[in-house]
């Protein structure tokens, strides 16, 4: 039996396939856990779209597998101070587009803080959460997201899932 010889360039070229493969799978993992499968939104990111009934606001990311886990990871350090969720809220409600949300029926669920990592040469690390994503539910029927930059004190985005459902006897 001879041993079959693959250039380095194959090689490398099949374990990105793979990798891409792995990471496709994850986000449509997410989204079918989500159950936006049979959502509609415009929006191109879909990075922080995870399941509330799995985010604990004191550990964002905890319940799925790679993400910190229940057992432990280092997201389940992190813990939102009061006076850090209430000036996001307070940003995120004094929006106009956000009030009209929250007259339509959506409810504030949580507050994710993004945060940014900064490496500097000399190898200190500093970390800061200047942007966070405030989640909003409407019954089953709609999901929304606002994004908030903290530092400028202002809402840039806000991304509207809705599903429909049609019940046929």
């Amino acid at each position: 039996m001879g041993v079959i010889k693959i250039e380095r360039k194959t090689k490398t070229l099949a374990i990105s396939a793979v990798l891409v493969l792995a990471v496709l799978s994850g986000i449509a993992y997410i989204a079918y856990a989500n159950g936006s499968t049979n959502s509609t939104s415009t929006a191109t990111n879909t990075t922080w779209t995870y399941s509330d009934q799995y985010y604990n606001e004191a550990r964002p990311f905890c319940g799925r597998r790679g993400f910190g886990g229940e057992r432990g990871g280092w997201f389940n350090t992190i813990t939102i101070s009061e006076e850090y969720k209430e000036n996001v809220l307070n940003i995120t409600e004094s929006d106009t587009d956000v009030q009209a949300l929250l007259n339509e029926g959506y409810n504030i669920t949580g507050v994710r803080p993004i945060i940014s990592t900064t490496v500097e040469a000399d190898g200190t690390v500093t970390m800061k959460a200047t942007t966070a994503i405030v989640s909003l539910q409407k019954d089953t029927t709609g999901r929304a997201f606002v994004w908030v930059d903290v530092e400028q004190a202002k809402v840039t985005r806000i991304e509207i899932l809705t599903k429909t459902v049609i019940e046929k006897p």
